[in-house]
C-alpha cells in the first residue's frame, strides 16, 4: 500500500484559535466552562474537552447565571448574545474571524435595504448564527433548484452570501443560477468560502486522481469534511469519512492500492497519525506527503483571553 498524505489538511486557523481559547479558558477560570454548541464539529475534540471540564450546551437556559461561557467557532446570532448578557454570563467569543466577516456583510447589506440570499445548509450552526443577524431580510437556499423557486419582487435590491465551509463547486453552481435569474444580484466584496476549505478541496481534487481509495478524517456533522468525501466520490473514487483509525475496515482495501489520506478543517493531526500508524501496521504502507499549497494563517485569541495567554 502507498499512502498519499495530503497537505494542507486538518485544523485551520479558526479551529486552532477556538481550541486554544477553550484550553486557556479552562486554565484561567477553572471548570466548568460552558460552551454554546460544539467548540468545533469533531467528536474527538469535543470528547477531549468534556474530560477537561467543558460542558457543551444547545440552549443558554442550561447555563447557570453568572457562569463562564464560550461561543464556538461557528458564531452566534445577536439574540444569543443578548440572552447571555441578561443571564450575566461572562462570554468569551471564539467565533472564527472568517465567519464574523460574513455576519458583518449580512448586517451591512440589511442596513442598506438589501434582501440577502444565504447559500448554506439548513440547521448548520454557522447558518443559524448568520441568519440571526438579519432574519427578516434573509432567505436560505441549498441548491440551484431552490434558486429556481425563489419569488423575488422586481426591483428588489438583492445580494448573496455563503456559508464558509461549502463545496466550492456546489456554491459556484448556485451562484451561477442566482446570477442567471437575478443579473443585478450583488456579490460580497471577497468570497465567503474560507481559505482552508478551498485549499483542502483543491488537494483532494488534484491528488485523488492518483488514488484508489480516499480516507477523510473528520466527524459526520462536519460540513467541510463531508464535502471532501463527496468531492472524491464525484470523481469516481471510493471515499470514507471516519473519526479515527478504529473506523477503518480492512474490506475497503483489495490489494496494493494507493490511499489518499486527508482531514477536514476541524480534525486534529493526532487522528491522522493514528490512521497512518494503522495502515502501516496492517498493510505495510509507505508514506508520501504531497503539499499542494502552504498555509501560514494565524488568528489572534479573543480579547478576553489575551492576558491569560
Amino acid at each position: 500500500m502507498r499512502i498519499l498524505l495530503a497537505s494542507p489538511r486538518g485544523s485551520c486557523a479558526g479551529v486552532n484559535m477556538a481550541i486554544e481559547s477553550l484550553d486557556l479558558a479552562i486554565q484561567a477560570f477553572g471548570s466548568p466552562i460552558y460552551v454554546y454548541h460544539e467548540i468545533v464539529h469533531n467528536k474527538y475534540v469535543v470528547e477531549t474537552f468534556k474530560d477537561k471540564g467543558a460542558i457543551f450546551v444547545d440552549a443558554l437556559d442550561e447555563v447557570p447565571e453568572g457562569s463562564n461561557l464560550l461561543f464556538s467557532a461557528h458564531g452566534v446570532a445577536p439574540e444569543i448574545r443578548r440572552i447571555a448578557r441578561e443571564r450575566k454570563l461572562y462570554a468569551i467569543d471564539a467565533t472564527c474571524p472568517l465567519v464574523t466577516k460574513v455576519h458583518l456583510e449580512a448586517v451591512r447589506y440589511a442596513k442598506a435595504g438589501y434582501h440577502i440570499v444565504l447559500i448554506g445548509h439548513e440547521g448548520h450552526d454557522e447558518v443559524v448564527g448568520t441568519m440571526g443577524e438579519a432574519p427578516d431580510a434573509m432567505i436560505l437556499v441549498e441548491s440551484p433548484e431552490e434558486v429556481d423557486k425563489l419569488e423575488i419582487e422586481p426591483g428588489t435590491k438583492l445580494a448573496y452570501l455563503t456559508q464558509t465551509t461549502l463545496s466550492v463547486d456546489d456554491a459556484n453552481r448556485i451562484i451561477e443560477r442566482l446570477k442567471l435569474r437575478f443579473p443585478g444580484i450583488e456579490a460580497p466584496p471577497k468570497e465567503d468560502i474560507c481559505y482552508a476549505t478551498q485549499n483542502r478541496q483543491e488537494a483532494v481534487r488534484l491528488l485523488s486522481q492518483e488514488a484508489d481509495v480516499v480516507l477523510v478524517l473528520g466527524s459526520q456533522n462536519s460540513s467541510n469534511s463531508q464535502r471532501l468525501k463527496e468531492l472524491a466520490v464525484e470523481q469516481g473514487i471510493r471515499s470514507h469519512l471516519i473519526d479515527g483509525a478504529a473506523d477503518i475496515s480492512s474490506e475497503w482495501f483489495e490489494g496494493n492500492e494507493t490511499v489518499l489520506v486527508t482531514a477536514g478543517a476541524s480534525a486534529p493531526e493526532s487522528v491522522v497519525e493514528e490512521c497512518i500508524d494503522f495502515l502501516r501496521a496492517n498493510f505495510g504502507a509507505e508514506l508520501e506527503e504531497r503539499t499542494i499549497r502552504r498555509e501560514e494563517v494565524h488568528f489572534s485569541l479573543p480579547k478576553e483571553l489575551r492576558a491569560a495567554s
